[in-house]
């Protein structure tokens, strides 16, 4: 039986402004994501991907109109983080063991631990040799592989990645590109990747920014 895939907007952005002193990174941006897409979001460094990306996840205060999920990302944060899996470009200086990250997220998502190291270990990353160690003390790509698993493991009506291939190695970036084709059909993906040539074939959208606003929307096979 074939998946149904809804068609609707779970994030709409209005007239969406955001800036820093004097420079306007977003400039009056409108577009809709909608369930089921997969998208590429590409475009130069300042293109202002990332700040998009943080005004989703309610980080920043910003201009215009944002709804994700049908809730203001400001007022109802919590609620949002809780349909949303995050893997951020830089990850987060964090002091909290392995251990305590892994009770932290499956408390916040009602997901059994071992469903995030059963994943953590399929791209390659031996978590329960670096259980009590800070997050912080691991490297760059034991990093990144823990924090996939998070995103990946909550099982979100919205997954995030900004650059999330960045620090792994070849054979868990095959991996995770796998999970990622057989991610839930009605949830919306975006990913943020200056690697266009590794999402061929996965997303059926590409949307391209340049200083603010969006250049580029277009459908793909």
């Amino acid at each position: 039986m074939t998946e149904t895939i809804e068609k609707k907007a779970i994030i709409h952005a209005d007239n969406l402004s955001k800036r820093f002193d004097k420079v306007e990174v977003l400039k009056k941006l409108s577009i809709d994501f909608n369930a089921g897409d997969r998208i590429a979001l590409i475009g130069q460094n300042g293109a202002g991907k990332t700040t998009l990306i943080r005004c989703i996840l309610g980080q920043y205060v910003y201009d215009g109109s944002l709804q994700v999920l049908n809730k203001n990302p400001r007022k109802e944060r919590v609620e949002i983080l809780k349909e949303v899996g995050f893997v951020p470009q830089i990850p987060p200086p964090l002091k909290l063991t392995v251990k305590e990250m892994l009770k932290f997220i499956s408390n916040m998502s009602d997901v059994p631990e071992d469903d995030f190291i059963d994943i953590a270990e399929k791209l390659g990353l031996q978590i329960k040799e670096s259980i009590s160690k800070p997050f912080v003390a691991l490297s760059g790509g034991m990093k990144q592989k823990l924090l996939v698993s998070f995103a990946l493991g909550k099982k979100p009506s919205i997954l995030l990645m900004d650059e999330p291939s960045a620090n792994l190695d070849h054979e868990a970036r095959e991996i995770f590109f796998d999970y990622l084709a057989g991610f839930d059909k009605n949830a919306l993906l975006i990913l943020s990747s200056h690697r266009m040539a590794e999402l061929h074939g996965l997303v059926n959208r590409v949307v391209e920014m340049d200083f603010g606003k969006v250049v580029v929307d277009e459908k793909t096979e």
